[in-house]
């Protein structure tokens, strides 16, 4: 077969490296006649860092730069955070892999003299760093003797701000980063679903790329992990349904067991004190059919899986858009339009 040029194209940060090396490394193994030459740019979300994520406003915050590049046939594919991709792409884009999730778990890494302490041990008003609503409303709530602060930059300027200042006690960030950057020693608490649901789609890496380009599409398409796929589609439509984005506390948890699918979804005010969440669960039990024909490109919430049971994903989607339903039947609108315009004023 001939030698391609599919140009890989990330945000200039480390971690967003490590996971396009990660995708070009599966890709090469599958298609070792293809050659991968990979981009590097870096997005309006790299660039303002002064500012709290959920502030600024941006729905494609950290997407935009790459699609135009996309667009522009500059490069064929897109490695993003599943989490960073709005659950409604622009037109003619498609996400066209989602790779098996790495731990979706939120973690807790400690300044070294609290090493071995766990949140509930911190001395009281001790102040934990967190860029994320979600994290901070679930955790308010839950360790009411804390003070949560923003804090922002990529992991290095993060976890440096812990070390070498005094300001923080404890940060949280997603394991799954900590993780793919060799950091995992860092990890002092994993938080379970109980302690604090996850982000929709965290710890899942998405691959974008221009919908009508088959060829892609099929090359791409083999990286999918059908469970994560539905996992991810189901949170997604839950999302989606819930008009929530990232000026909103709204958190997640999947399992995929025995071919039943079950997702918990949950929306907060800002402080915590007020929020809804239920669980459901669906079959996602189908065989694969071969579905030739115009079926061929049915996205699902921005995700085109072709090698996984059409049934299956829209009975992901139906579970995602049910729950969000329920919650809103509950008065989950209401709290969420309280967090926004709270957080619009913040």
């Amino acid at each position: 077969s001939s030698v391609g040029e599919k140009a890989l194209l990330s945000a200039s940060l480390q971690l967003a490296r490590i996971q396009t090396d990660s995708v070009v490394e599966m890709l090469r193994e599958l298609y070792p006649n293809l050659r991968f030459e990979i981009v590097a740019m870096s997005t309006t979300g790299d660039k303002i860092l002064d500012t709290a994520l959920s502030k600024i406003g941006e729905k494609s915050l950290f997407t935009k730069e790459l699609e135009n590049a996309l667009e522009r046939n500059e490069v064929d594919l897109v490695v993003h955070s599943l989490k960073d991709l709005p659950t409604s792409l622009p037109p003619g884009f498609t996400i066209g892999a989602v790779c098996k999730r790495e731990n979706p778990l939120d973690a807790v890494v400690f300044h070294p003299k609290n090493c071995g302490k766990t949140l509930s041990l911190l001395p009281e008003k001790s102040v934990v760093g967190t860029s994320s609503l979600r994290r901070a409303a679930q955790l308010k709530k839950k360790f009411p003797q804390l003070e949560f602060r923003d804090i922002r930059g990529n992991l290095n300027t993060r976890l440096k701000k812990l070390d070498e200042k005094e300001d923080f006690s404890a940060i949280i960030l997603a394991a799954a980063g900590l993780k793919r950057m060799g950091w995992e020693n860092r990890i002092g608490q994993l938080l379970s679903p109980e302690d604090c649901l996850y982000a929709v789609g965290q710890g899942a890496l998405a691959v974008e790329v221009r919908a009508k380009d088959q060829e892609i599409l099929n090359m791409v398409s083999a990286l999918h992990d059908a469970n994560t796929v539905l996992c991810c589609i189901a949170e997604r439509a839950f999302m989606k349904r819930l008009e929530g984005g990232c000026s909103v506390p709204v958190a997640v948890n999947t399992m995929l067991k025995d071919g039943q699918l079950y997702l918990t979804g949950a929306v907060y005010s800002l402080d915590g004190s007020d929020s809804l969440k239920e669980t459901m669960q669906t079959s996602v039990n189908y065989p694969q059919r071969n579905e030739d024909g115009p079926n061929d490109d049915v996205q699902h919430v921005g995700i085109t899986a072709k090698n996984v049971p059409g049934q299956a994903q829209e009975a992901a989607e139906n579970l995602g858009v049910e729950l969000a339903s329920l919650l809103l039947s509950k008065g989950a609108k209401h709290i969420l339009s309280v967090a926004r315009q709270l957080n619009d004023t913040r």
